[in-house]
């Protein structure tokens, strides 16, 4: 075994060149070693194992390691047709007549908290505002302004989102370049925002509850249609017998009001969750007159952590109006 990159040497793209053998035959891996094992750094390194291999004019598997590999990584690597393994056993190798392929279940704690951070809710906010215009690119301080965040998290949330192959750097500016897998991977860590869920009960139903819901838009606070019921005003498909809303502490108060709401012993058919930060409503919009939703990212994410019957309506949802985002 060589380890080929040496202290204050130039970068060749290869760490390791292990020659070993196989079946009686001769067989060299020629491995790049990375500490960060994000999809960009996968393809980076099949660029540098490639390079390495044309221009030495070796014969060898290239492969690339790091102490964590995503399934977006392990994809990455197939894509470009190269080895991988990283420290938590997750493997494939394939050449000749050897077929190793190992997937690990979890993801390692750095990996998590990682995840946990860029979906925090202030991290949220820029994910929303990117979202829900995929196609457009951000300067860094467009991108903070509408996400009332700061310029240095904007920064962060950049970087992270670039690494995993998200999103993009242009001449304009920051752009998701998969939105569809950013969205997906979200729901998968997604958790409901942390406040008080207040549940109550209107003898409204129907048409009745209908044209009261008309009057939300002009209300005082800020109060929106959520889950269940926000997709009955984009894509129907799950029908439930309580109402869902997100407010804030004005806008609750002006629901009771609005739809003459009292605290059952039981039976509540009314759920209003009032977060304590309040970036689900930022981009809450209008679907009807007078009607106030949560956003179809936002409707997306909350059906489906509804249960089967929400997953189902949340694959709904996204076929039936985020299919731009595929």
């Amino acid at each position: 075994m060589t380890f080929v990159g040496e202290p204050g040497q130039p970068d060749s793209g290869v760490d390791i060149v292990a020659d070993t053998e196989f079946a009686g035959r001769p067989m060299r891996l020629v491995v790049d070693v990375k500490g960060n094992g994000q999809p960009r750094m996968a393809h980076q390194a099949a660029y540098q194992l490639k390079r390495y291999l044309g221009q030495s004019g070796q014969e060898g598997v290239p492969m690339f390691m790091a102490p964590y590999l995503s399934e977006q990584s392990q994809a990455a690597c197939r894509e470009e047709g190269i080895a991988y393994l990283d420290f938590e056993g997750n493997a494939r190798i394939a050449f000749d007549t050897v077929f190793i392929d190992r997937q690990v279940e979890g993801k390692p704690d750095p990996e998590r908290r990682a995840l946990r951070s860029l979906f925090k809710p202030k991290s949220a906010r820029i994910l929303r505002v990117l979202l829900n215009e995929p196609a457009r690119a951000w300067r860094v301080t467009e991108l903070a302004e509408a996400a009332k965040v700061s310029v240095g998290l904007v920064s962060t949330i950049g970087t992270a989102l670039r690494d995993r192959e998200w999103a993009d750097q242009s001449d304009q500016g920051l752009y998701l370049a998969d939105p569809s897998g950013l969205l997906d991977e979200w729901a998968r860590n997604y958790e409901p925002p942390k406040g008080e869920e207040v549940r109550l009960y209107t003898h409204l139903h129907g048409k009745g509850l209908t044209e009261r819901l008309r009057d939300l838009e002009g209300m005082e606070g800020r109060v929106a249609l959520a889950s269940f019921s926000a997709a009955d005003w984009y894509a129907p498909f799950v029908r439930q017998s309580s109402s869902y809303f997100y407010a804030d502490e004005k806008g609750l108060g002006a629901l009771e009001t609005l739809l003459n709401l009292s605290s059952p012993a039981r039976g509540a058919n009314v759920i209003v969750r009032v977060p304590d930060e309040d970036g689900v409503l930022d981009d809450a919009r209008s679907t009807a007159p007078g009607i106030i939703a949560t956003s179809p990212i936002q409707t997306y994410l909350d059906l489906m952590t509804g249960g089967e019957r929400g997953v189902e309506g949340a694959e709904h949802l996204k076929d039936q109006l985020l299919r731009w985002l595929s």
